[in-house]
């Protein structure tokens, strides 16, 4: 068994909300290995896989949707051999910048009417905390970098307004619901992921097919998977944190240094192509992690792609049997 989180508290029951995407579910695997009696994961299976959660006999699996309230109500009451839920990690949520702006009505429904109605019913079964992730997204292209949690919220894009909107939502649970933990994820990697920027690359690296950036002015910050999965649970087992806390390396990488990062790392004859930007891309960000190092211990690295050579790992074997 690895060794537990000093913050971690085995004995409660947590529900995790889009537990089957890539950090809900390696967040319940960590939590098990860590020693949770009780887990529950709520998932509509949209982008997410219960393949991640197989084998894992404490993890209980529910299909279904964070806007349905008749559900989270059920599962936070508990039930005879559980009791009620303690915990929750709000992660179900549309989380990709494009795919939000093809479906914005799915995107407002389940990021902001979802964390309404997850709030609304912890608070009516007595949870003690949510976790609800938020985004960088929300802060659009700032004027300044790096990027502290007191900058304004200019949100780009449909998606960072939603997190920004579900933000608001929180705040107004603030004097008469559960205590409530907000972390605002950078650009989150690691093995095993899919469809992000990196993997993304990755594939296309190993494949020898060219590396694709749309305008190449991006200054990007990467935070490894281990690290937000760190923050996740200080922030939900630690002294409560009343204000959102940013959750990066701190460290600002461009799409061109990233892309020759991988072709190097990975052996790769790929060409990086230019193609025109995407206007609802943020172009710029690097987070200010002062405040979440002073508050939860988040240490930065001094290299934040540090974990490429595990990621290609991982990445290879599954490419080339294709």
């Amino acid at each position: 068994m690895m060794r537990r989180d000093p913050a971690f508290a085995p004995d409660r029951h947590i529900l995790i909300t889009g537990g089957a995407g890539y950090i809900g579910s390696r967040l319940a695997r960590r939590l098990t290995l860590e020693g949770a009696l009780a887990i529950t994961v709520l998932d509509n299976l949209r982008r997410g896989s219960i393949d991640a959660l197989n084998g894992h006999a404490t993890i209980r699996f529910v299909e279904g949707d964070v806007r349905d309230a008749d559900t989270l109500d059920e599962l936070m009451r508990g039930d005879g051999l559980s009791g009620s839920v303690d915990t929750v990690f709000h992660l179900g949520a549309e989380s990709a910048v494009m795919a939000a702006a093809a479906d914005p009505e799915y995107c407002f429904e389940t990021n902001v009417t979802g964390t309404f109605r997850v709030l609304q019913a912890a608070r009516s079964n007595g949870v003690r905390r949510v976790v609800f992730t938020s985004s960088r997204e929300i802060y659009g292209d700032p004027v300044t970098l790096p990027v502290a949690e007191s900058a304004p919220l200019s949100p780009k894009n449909v998606y960072g307004a939603s997190k920004a909107a579900a933000e608001m939502c929180c705040r107004a649970f603030i004097c008469e619901g559960p205590e409530i933990g907000i972390v605002r994820l950078s650009n989150v990697y690691g093995p095993g992921d899919k469809e992000r920027v990196i993997p993304r690359f990755v594939d296309s690296a190993i494949l020898g097919r060219p590396l694709v950036i749309f305008g190449g002015e991006q200054v990007l910050d990467f935070v490894w998977i281990e690290t937000v999965l760190d923050s996740l649970v200080r922030v939900a087992f630690g002294p409560h944190q009343p204000e959102a806390l940013n959750i990066g390396s701190g460290r600002g990488v461009t799409i061109v240094e990233l892309c020759e990062r991988i072709i190097r790392a990975s052996n790769s004859s790929s060409k990086v192509l230019l193609a025109d930007p995407r206007e609802s891309e943020v172009v710029r960000f690097v987070a200010d992690v002062s405040a979440a190092n002073k508050a939860i211990g988040l240490l930065a690295p001094a290299d934040p792609l540090f974990g490429l050579d595990e990621v290609i790992a991982a990445v290879r074997e599954p490419v080339l049997a294709i």
